[in-house]
């Protein structure tokens, strides 16, 4: 059904003309949008930050994890750590090293794969596909997969359940935005693919609905000898994104949208220019994004807009309150400390409410909620 939202431009007190531009003195906005970042916004002008809370009671509230603590290998994609799930998305960590001796076909969904650290080969029905650090790959429901690493290696694991990756629309900015297609990789039928075919048993773990059936050849099912069409596995490396910038107003976070789903989007940031209008904000304003739960996997960097964070940390925002910068990032919001970001990060925005799976302890830090107060010590102009 066509959306006919209500729309009522109007502005009432003290504010600004245009968003995330030229504040109040000595306020601090606040965006609640609907849709994401796509529907109809309004902008608040408060004078406190909207996250300086003092006490949080109930289940309700931001919430963070270390996946660096899940220091465990495991041989099976099947067998990785799921964090959060709802019924369109699982999203998973999985630690692996050496080669996978048998392949793995997932019946529910497509997979993303983001390489978090490692590098190897990933064999596939399409053919031999090289990966490395900073590598999303996404592999197409029902096709069969392995990956030989050079040693150790780590995956951020999207699955967007009974559903398929897309590229977002980029309108008038055009299609070679942020990444041209022409990035996108896609596997080879080479030397390396035709010299691991041959007889011998292989299983197939498949997994439908949550449950895995394996399937045992006596030879090598991946024994293509070519192909031809227009679906199969991709590759692009967060090194070819060319992030969306402007110098005179901050964009929210789905300019940087690099894949969508039915029912969620994966967003990259990747460093870029700060703003540098004097009037503009120069750090993410607080927002709530009621429609949607946001979900940050921090990959490399210095990220400005959280404290006490590193590599391998994931933050989890549900929808239903007001989030935003950290206390030490307010320092900066309109005077830029730096010229350019310095951090690569993996953000999913999901549709519906995501639930967060039992976990090993000491993954969870229990404290990250009370990690905004001090926010009115440290903000500028906070009365």
């Amino acid at each position: 059904m066509t959306k006919n939202w209500i729309a009522l431009p109007r502005s009432e007190g003290r504010t600004s003309r245009q968003a995330h531009v030229n504040l109040p003195a000595g306020t601090y906005e606040r965006e609640l949008g609907r849709d994401g970042f796509f529907g109809p916004a309004s902008q608040m002008y408060h004078r406190n930050p909207p996250t300086a809370w003092i006490d949080w009671q109930g289940p309700l509230r931001p919430r963070a994890f270390d996946l660096a603590r899940l220091a465990t290998p495991v041989a099976c994609p099947w067998e990785a750590v799921e964090v959060l799930r709802n019924a369109h998305c699982r999203y998973r960590f999985w630690r692996t090293q050496g080669a996978m001796d048998h392949l793995a076909r997932n019946g529910d969904g497509d997979d993303l794969l983001f390489v978090h650290g490692g590098e190897g080969d990933l064999f596939c029905d399409y053919g031999h596909l090289a990966f490395r650090t900073g590598d999303y790959i996404v592999v197409p429901r029902g096709t069969m997969w392995r990956v030989a690493c050079r040693g150790a290696a780590a995956f951020l694991m999207i699955e967007t359940t009974n559903g398929a990756y897309r590229l977002p629309e980029k309108g008038m900015l055009g299609r070679h935005a942020v990444f041209d297609p022409a990035m996108l990789d896609t596997p080879a039928i080479d030397d390396a693919f035709l010299a691991q075919q041959g007889a011998g048993p292989w299983q197939v773990r498949i997994r439908r609905r949550g449950a895995i059936s394996t399937v045992t050849y006596p030879f090598n099912p991946l024994d293509a000898v070519g192909w031809h069409g227009d679906l199969s596995v991709v590759r692009l490396n967060v090194a070819d994104i060319r992030p969306l910038t402007s110098h005179r107003y901050h964009l929210p976070p789905s300019a940087h949208t690099t894949f969508v789903a039915d029912r969620f989007v994966v967003c990259t940031f990747a460093p870029r220019p700060i703003e540098t209008d004097p009037e503009a904000l120069k750090v993410p304003f607080f927002h709530n994004n009621d429609d949607y739960d946001e979900v940050i996997f921090y990959h490399a960097g210095d990220f400005f807009s959280r404290d006490n964070i590193h590599p391998g940390m994931v933050t989890f925002h549900p929808a239903g309150f007001t989030h935003g910068p950290h206390p030490k990032a307010l320092d900066g919001m309109l005077t830029a400390k730096r010229q350019t970001t310095d951090e690569y990060a993996v953000m999913l925005d999901t549709r519906d409410g995501l639930d967060v799976a039992d976990l090993p302890a000491g993954v969870e830090q229990t404290g990250y909620v009370d990690s905004w107060q001090g926010s009115l010590a440290k903000a500028p102009d906070a009365r």
